[in-house]
């Protein structure tokens, strides 16, 4: 029984979609014309990343930001959805939008999706810490060395993967929502339904069968040792699954949005209380752990927690 609970938590949140922007965002959010498109060559073809530079114009201070599930193509959640491109570079920190990667978890994939007709096989981790580290060196003079990674739902399990394994391009990782227990009962599970609602992506594609070494690869309980050994300094947070008076209903249909926001918010908590389980095993380790009295998967909570924990980031870059 205890093996399936996961599973059905995400496969309940699938039918009305798991995409958190169906809720109240903030009024001020929306495109911002002070960004500029910056486009990489990659094995994928040509990415879009949106740019937004330091208030003070230095190259030294510089932060990913990393989608979630259902990342657009035309522009980051971050951007539409929040006011960090604004306020970040005002604190002089360079921001790197990566654009797109739907149902991506940022990996390297071992196959296109055949699900869907996906054409190429999905190269982020090597896009992210290659094609697009190196064009932001040369191309703005951006320091490739000693950055920020930060990220929400997918996107946070994500940044942890790219420190504990590129902590010379990252030192520090911040996870909003991460899904970081993905060996957890029912969890592999839920997360092949949750691909297929989000852009009709196999699983298989992504890291092969459940018994393949490239999920444990990609787990954060399971690489946990390696982000205590590099040091990295860690931002983790998520909320509790309970809804708060920010989460405005404007319509009927919001109420499932809702339920499906508090539903994917437990998930991330629970596995979010075990990865620091994890990380308490192994002795000292420099992370802080943020938990929300109330909050569920939604954007009003994901920009909270950066504004929360901007003067932690910027006393950790460059």
């Amino acid at each position: 029984m205890r093996r399936s609970v996961a599973g059905i938590a995400l496969a309940l949140a699938v039918p009305f979609g798991i995409s958190a922007t169906d809720l109240a965002a903030p009024a001020v959010a929306s495109f911002n014309p002070a960004g500029f498109d910056f486009w990489v060559d990659s094995s994928m073809g040509p990415i879009k990343n949106r740019i937004f530079r330091a208030a003070d114009g230095n190259t030294n201070r510089v932060v990913y930001a990393l989608d979630g599930l259902r990342a657009r193509n035309d522009l980051s959640g971050w951007e539409v959805d929040t006011d960090i491109s604004r306020v970040l570079p005002q604190w002089n920190i360079n921001v790197v939008m990566p654009v797109g990667g739907m149902s991506s978890f940022y990996s390297d994939w071992i196959a296109p999706s055949n699900t869907n007709g996906q054409q190429r096989t999905y190269a982020w981790e090597s896009f992210l810490t290659e094609n697009l580290r190196w064009a932001l060196r040369d191309r703005l003079g951006f320091n490739p060395n000693g950055n920020g990674v930060f990220g929400l739902s997918m996107g946070g399990s994500a940044a942890l993967a790219l420190a504990a394994y590129h902590p010379d391009q990252f030192r520090y990782a911040g996870s909003y929502s991460g899904y970081l227990n993905i060996s957890a009962p029912g969890m592999k599970e839920g997360l092949r339904l949750a691909l297929l609602d989000a852009g009709g992506y196999n699983i298989d594609a992504m890291w092969g069968p459940p018994w393949d070494p490239r999920w444990l690869r990609n787990d954060p309980f399971m690489f946990a040792p390696l982000l205590r050994a590099n040091g990295t300094r860690m931002w983790i947070a998520t909320g509790n699954g309970q809804n708060g008076p920010r989460d405005v209903i404007h319509k009927p249909i919001d109420v499932y949005h809702l339920g499906n926001a508090m539903a994917l918010e437990t998930i991330a908590l629970a596995n979010t209380r075990a990865f620091q389980l994890r990380l308490d095993s192994l002795g000292p380790t420099n992370v802080h752990f943020d938990y929300t009295p109330v909050g569920v998967h939604t954007w009003n909570y994901w920009a909270d927690q950066v504004y929360k924990m901007l003067p932690d980031l910027s006393a950790n870059l460059g």
